[in-house]
């Protein structure tokens, strides 16, 4: 090819821009952010009833169920997607929505969620086969939302500024979750997934696991780090 047919990146952007011509605020972006806070508030919802329900069931007080709701990653995360996604499709004025609309938080929402979706289907989907309601719950937290999330990341979060400040703050979440979950296990006894369950397996091994997951997240965080960098393709850029 001669470099007369090589297209330029101007007229890349501009060819990409007939293509997907929604930016951030778009008509078409406010769809899908809210096509995902819908879904993301369904799960949460949904799954807030089934756990409250089978600790009820046990026993157990709507405190103690609220409790065990808390120290799944995937439902603090799902929350968390509702509130950044409702915060994208409506535009509010609010401190929290203002917080949520920055394109370094979404892009931090989105990859805690393609780490839980990652997470789950290749360490946890084999371990229990849900049907009915219970597989559409459980395939929403844990397969739509991160994939229409990185979907939305990938057309309508506009390139940011990254630093390393940013990068740590990335990390305070996953690390704070861990923290948190390992002491409240101690008190309670209870550890939400088998890879950290200190009963069973001892410190050292979880915390090998721990560790080994956390590389796994510092890779996918780079990898959006990266990708930002890069501009995302021409024919993406805002």
């Amino acid at each position: 090819m001669s470099n007369e047919q090589i297209p330029s990146p101007q007229s890349l952007d501009s060819f990409g821009a007939n293509i997907f011509p929604a930016e951030r605020g778009s008509a078409a972006s406010r769809a899908l952010a809210a096509a995902i806070a819908v879904i993301s508030w369904f799960a949460f919802v949904a799954q807030t009833d089934i756990t409250l329900n089978r600790l009820l069931s046990r026993g157990g007080g709507i405190l103690d169920g609220l409790d065990r709701l808390t120290m799944y990653l995937t439902n603090l995360t799902i929350l968390m997607a509702a509130l950044c996604f409702t915060s994208l499709a409506l535009s509010l004025k609010t401190p929290l929505s203002r917080f949520f609309r920055q394109p370094s938080v979404v892009s931090a929402v989105v990859a805690y969620l393609a780490f839980v979706g990652i997470a789950y289907n290749l360490l946890l989907r084999q371990l229990w086969a849900p049907t009915g309601f219970r597989a559409l719950v459980n395939e929403s937290l844990h397969t739509v939302t991160p994939l229409l999330a990185m979907v939305y990341w990938i057309f309508f979060v506009p390139v940011f500024q990254h630093s390393i400040r940013k990068s740590l703050l990335w990390l305070a979440y996953p690390l704070g979750y861990l923290f948190l979950t390992l002491w409240r296990g101690a008190l309670s006894g209870f550890y939400p997934y088998p890879f950290i369950d200190v009963n069973k397996l001892g410190y050292p091994r979880v915390i090998l696991n721990a560790s080994l997951l956390f590389a796994g997240f510092l890779a996918l965080m780079i990898l959006f780090v990266a990708v930002n960098r890069s501009g995302k393709p021409a024919f993406l850029r805002k």
